[in-house]
Parts: C-alpha cells; sequence; structure tokens
C-alpha cells in the first residue's frame, strides 16, 4: 500500500489504482468481446466448419494481442516524447528568465488556495530544492516516475488481451452444435466476473460494473451474429 493512499487519519483511497486497473479491464474485456464476437458472427454463418470458427478465433487472439501492444507502444512512447520536449523546454526557460518563473509557480500555489506572500515563499523554497521537478509537478501536472515505460505498457496491454480472449476460443473447440451456446456463455461468465473484480478493486457498486459490460458484450455478440447470419451465406 502505498504512502499517498493512506492519510495521517488512517483514510484509505483507491484512486492511485485507476491507471493500471483501467489498462487491465479494458485489455481484458476487449479481449473477451472482440474475439467472441467474431467466433460467433462467423459460427452464425451458414455452412460455416468447426475449423474456420477455430481458425477464426485463434486468428482474432493473435492479431488483437499484436495490435492492442503495437498501439500502447505507439501511444506510451508518444506520449513520453512530448514530455520530454516539454520539460526540456521548462528546463531552458528556467535558466533564461528563473524569477518569471518563480512568480509562476508562485501564480500556481496562490490560484490553488495560498496566501500571496506565503506562496512566493513556497515558490523560492521550492526553486532551490528542485526547480524542474517541482514545475514537473505543478505547472506540466506531470509525474516524477518519469511516466510508463513503452515496452512494459506494450507487453501488459497485449497480455490482458490475451488473458480475456483465451478462454472464448478454447471454447470454441466444443462441437459445432454447441458452440454459439459455449462462446456466449463463457465470454458473459467472464464480463460479469471482470466487471465485478473492477469495480471491487475501484470501490464502486459491484453489481452495475458487472451488469455493464455483459449488457454491452451480448449486445456486440448479438450484433455480429446477425451479420454473420444474414451475410454468411452469400459470401
Amino acid at each position: 500500500m502505498s504512502e499517498a493512499s493512506v492519510h495521517a487519519t488512517g483514510e484509505q483511497h483507491l484512486v492511485h489504482r485507476t491507471g493500471w486497473l483501467r489498462a487491465a479491464v479494458l485489455g481484458a474485456n476487449d479481449g473477451i468481446i472482440s474475439v467472441s464476437s467474431l467466433i460467433v458472427g462467423v459460427a452464425a454463418a451458414p455452412g460455416a466448419t468447426a475449423g474456420t470458427v477455430l481458425l477464426a478465433g485463434i486468428a482474432a487472439l493473435v492479431g488483437g494481442a499484436l495490435s492492442m501492444a503495437a498501439g500502447e507502444y505507439v501511444s506510451v512512447s508518444s506520449q513520453a516524447d512530448t514530455e520530454r520536449a516539454d520539460l526540456a523546454r521548462e528546463a531552458a526557460e528556467l535558466v533564461r528568465a528563473p524569477l518569471a518563473e518563480t512568480r509562476e509557480l508562485a501564480a500556481i500555489y496562490e490560484a490553488r488556495g495560498v496566501e500571496a506572500g506565503l506562496a512566493r515563499q513556497v515558490a523560492e523554497q521550492m526553486m532551490a530544492h528542485d526547480a524542474l521537478g517541482a514545475h514537473r509537478r505543478d505547472e506540466l501536472g506531470l509525474a516524477d516516475d518519469g511516466g510508463s515505460d513503452p515496452l512494459q505498457a506494450a507487453l501488459f496491454s497485449a497480455g490482458a488481451f490475451a488473458s480475456g480472449a483465451i478462454l472464448p476460443v478454447l471454447a470454441a473447440l466444443s462441437p459445432r452444435a454447441a458452440v454459439l451456446y459455449a462462446v456466449p456463455g463463457t465470454a458473459l461468465l467472464l464480463l460479469a466476473v471482470l466487471g465485478a473484480l473492477g469495480a471491487r478493486a475501484g470501490g464502486a457498486p459491484i453489481g452495475r460494473g458487472a451488469i455493464r459490460v455483459v449488457l454491452l458484450g451480448a449486445l456486440a455478440m448479438g450484433v455480429t451474429a446477425l451479420i454473420g447470419t444474414l451475410t454468411g451465406g452469400i459470401v
């Protein structure tokens, strides 16, 4: 448990979990819904074979995981590049106009409710202690840890997607006649568990979190099943 999550009064907050929780839930949720929907859509097509359905599921799992990894890597790398550029500009400004930067920092504290004279003193002390760090946190709003590692974020995202997608793919191994029941049933159960766990970890109502993802997942699979039924014969 981090120090930031527990106050001197003993209060425990859950906001520090939102970053990794959001990434894990979104990745697994995408894996379940997208792969299950694709399997159901293919399975609903007239004439689809068991091999075709399973191949579609495996391809969706691998392609989806790689897509999530690539997207997360690019996103985190772009964010890191932007943060580094902002910090470089801020460091140059600190060298060029330290007094102006001190006034800027003091104005930030004053806008947050600190009395003007005290805000100036705090700004001067922060500038003397770690000028760039103070502007990183209070002006740019960046974390001190430098943000996420692109490769780590990519692997985490791909792993979350694959962990959600693997069970629907295994359910597609069911006899051909049972696939349209086994895959949606597995997916909806997983979505309910995932929604409940995500809500519990974030301190939100469990029932609402579970129902929300189950309804959205059912809608996605229903739409793709309808498309597979209508277009499968033509294709």
